[in-house]
């Protein structure tokens, strides 16, 4: 009995909800990693993609897990949703990138990319490691607007809620965008 007791809190601690370290209006990190989308490789460069409009930067423990691969399919379920908003997606892990070829094809379903951060420099300039396991990312959303500055965080464990707060938090921010920018007709 004690021991599922003990098993039963780690599982608590470790669904329990933490928070980033970077907070919203903070300038985010520059980033350049070797990335895969449908098994394709290239190199994915953060100043690049926000050029194109904000970014949701999400990080995850590792692929072909079952939370990193429910969350991959909700955000590739999605992805007609966040082009709508001009959003990019980025997921990225300590995953080398021969089996982020294979996770970008079949759990991502060549919808948006995935990258490589075999050295953990991006997922420590973001506060996205898992401290109780530091081999591995924590399970982090950033939404990063055009101008570099952190839009919205979340961290949690469980991949339920994230693709459902990234779409709000750029609808939210595309919202305020337009009443501060009026259209003149």
């Amino acid at each position: 009995m004690k021991r599922l007791l003990a098993i039963a809190a780690f599982a608590a601690f470790l669904a329990a909800p933490a928070y980033a370290a970077l907070s919203v209006g903070a300038k985010a990190p520059d980033f350049t990693l070797q990335a895969s989308m449908g098994g394709k490789e290239f190199t994915f460069r953060l100043a690049e993609a926000l050029k194109k409009g904000p970014v949701v930067l999400y990080f995850y423990p590792a692929a072909f897990t079952h939370g990193c691969t429910i969350e991959a399919h909700d955000f590739a379920d999605a992805m007609d949703q966040y082009h709508a908003l001009g959003a990019t997606v980025i997921g990225v892990s300590h995953d080398d990138i021969a089996k982020l070829n294979r996770f970008s094809t079949s759990e991502c379903r060549s919808k948006f990319p995935v990258a490589a951060d075999t050295d953990q420099k991006v997922m420590k300039a973001y506060d996205a490691v898992l401290a109780r396991a530091p081999q591995y990312a924590n399970r982090t959303s950033y939404v990063i607007a055009p101008d570099g500055r952190i839009l919205f965080t979340y961290t949690n464990l469980e991949p339920d809620n994230h693709v459902a707060l990234t779409l709000q938090a750029l609808k939210d921010w595309r919202d305020t965008r337009g009443r501060a920018h009026p259209k003149h007709g």
